[in-house]
């Protein structure tokens, strides 16, 4: 007996000792992504231009990195906050802990250089080597053009600076060590000639996140054969819930039945000058769906992503959007 116990003793200190040594390796040796290139971004009235365009309409950057006011439909951006970061997602709404959006105004950004933002935003490792919890959907940014990048970049440094300090996020374990392992080499491609629509469309749906919102997730990671079905749900603090819609051509569940003229216009109502987000009272009909800065898109921009969604498998998912009445 004291000889079978001796070796389970020794057992179990041994994978005690593996776990230990695994966690150590994660902590101080990852995420390994390379260091950030050497770049200089020339800030020309065109690329400043450009950046502006995706960062607000198509990788709606600043959707993110700076506060919404939830009480008004869509969540429009609160003033003075543009940029400053300081959106929390926290446990109410289903985040592993606590995580806030970063200040990415050059009152942040002014002691980073061109190729660290690059590096983050491409790669998720910030200038200081730490991993970005990937609320940021750098695993799809590292796949875009070099030169869409830094034209966001370019944009970026462009921004007034707004001095807000935005509070270190606090994860739960194990996602406090597993984060490390989250941040991938970046795999970028150029940019499809706009002529070739569905690739075009692929691209800036990529650029877009679609399918980070628009397929169910476990554990913060898509599940296989759901993508851009719906079906994600999204929290509120004050307890409603809104579940995505599915965005696949399916014909009873999903897109299938619109034409190209009716997915535009369901984007660019919100940018009738008569339209006015309405307020939303505590439990109402809320979305988390950006419609205000999507409907900024280009309506050539908007058909290509039409026409690549029609591409899809359809998937026959039926969703009720939201639990409000």
């Amino acid at each position: 007996m004291n000889k079978i116990l001796r070796v389970t003793l020794i057992i179990i200190g041994l994978i005690l000792v593996a776990v230990a040594g695994l966690i150590i390796f994660v902590k101080t040796a990852l995420p390994r992504v390379g260091r950030p290139p050497g770049l200089s971004i020339q800030a020309t009235p065109g690329r400043v231009a450009h950046g502006e365009y995706l960062a607000l309409h198509v990788a709606v950057c600043m959707d993110c990195h700076s506060q919404r006011d939830w009480s008004i439909y869509a969540g429009p951006i609160k003033p003075g906050t543009f940029g400053a970061g300081g959106e929390k997602f926290g446990k109410e709404i289903g985040f592993p802990g606590k995580v806030y959006s970063s200040n990415i105004t050059p009152a942040a950004l002014s002691g980073w250089t061109d190729g660290e933002i690059f590096r983050a935003i491409t790669t998720g490792v910030n200038k200081d080597g730490r991993a970005l919890f990937p609320l940021m959907a750098y695993h799809n940014y590292g796949q875009l053009d070099p030169e869409d990048i830094m034209s966001i970049i370019a944009y970026l440094r462009s921004l007034p600076a707004i001095n807000n300090t935005v509070p270190a996020r606090e994860l739960d374990f194990p996602v406090n060590i597993l984060v490390n392992t989250f941040p991938s080499k970046a795999a970028m491609d150029r940019r499809p000639d706009s002529n070739n629509i569905v690739a075009y469309g692929r691209y800036l749906t990529t650029m877009a996140n679609c399918i980070e919102c628009h397929s169910k997730v476990d554990k913060g990671a898509i599940v296989k054969g759901s993508e851009y079905s719906g079906g994600r749900v999204f929290n509120f603090p004050d307890g409603t819930t809104v579940t995505s819609s599915n965005i696949t051509p399916d014909e009873r569940t999903g897109l299938g039945e619109w034409n190209r003229s009716v997915f535009v216009r369901k984007f660019k109502q919100y940018r009738d000058s008569g339209y006015s987000a309405p307020p939303v009272a505590a439990g109402g009909r809320k979305t988390v769906m950006p419609w205000l800065m999507y409907s900024g898109m280009r309506e050539k921009d908007l058909a290509a992503i039409f026409a690549y969604l029609h591409t899809l498998k359809p998937i026959n998912n039926a969703v009720r959007t939201s639990d409000a009445n």
